[in-house]
């Protein structure tokens, strides 16, 4: 897949140590690789994050410099983004046979180990699927 300049490169998740690392970020600018130590990632990360937003500046010398307190307050807003969403409709699961999240036939909810389970049959192939769903979440 050719990737344009302008198409937002997309990545699954903040990393655990970055979001509770973020907090102790100084109100100064840091350079990729002394962020990429402070929040314990790669450096290659942190230029995936500047690909997708995260404000930062160039010097003369096109050195990227980014601000502790800018980083904290996107980290922040990227994780709540992200927060709670899989990315399924209500009647979606995902099928492992398939790979793919599909439309659930023959729906039936289920209680396993104290959680509420949606289970039903793909409609692509008829395997089996299941989706945690929250109790009194309409279904």
């Amino acid at each position: 897949m050719v990737v344009k300049s302008t198409d937002k490169i997309q990545f699954k998740k903040i990393p655990q140590s970055a979001i509770v690392r973020v907090s102790g970020l100084l109100p100064m600018h840091y350079s990729t690789g002394e962020l990429s130590v402070e929040l314990e990632v790669p450096r290659k990360t942190i230029i995936l994050w500047i690909k997708n937003g995260l404000p930062h500046t160039r010097d003369k010398q096109n050195h990227i410099w980014v601000d502790g307190r800018k980083c904290a307050v996107w980290i922040e807003m990227m994780r709540k983004s992200r927060q709670n969403k899989s990315g399924l409709a209500d009647d979606e699961a995902f099928c492992f046979h398939c790979r793919k999240p599909v439309k659930i036939h023959y729906r039936w909810m289920q209680e396993v180990s104290g959680r509420s389970l949606l289970s039903g049959k793909c409609s692509q192939c008829g395997c089996k699927v299941n989706k945690g769903v929250r109790v009194g979440k309409s279904q």
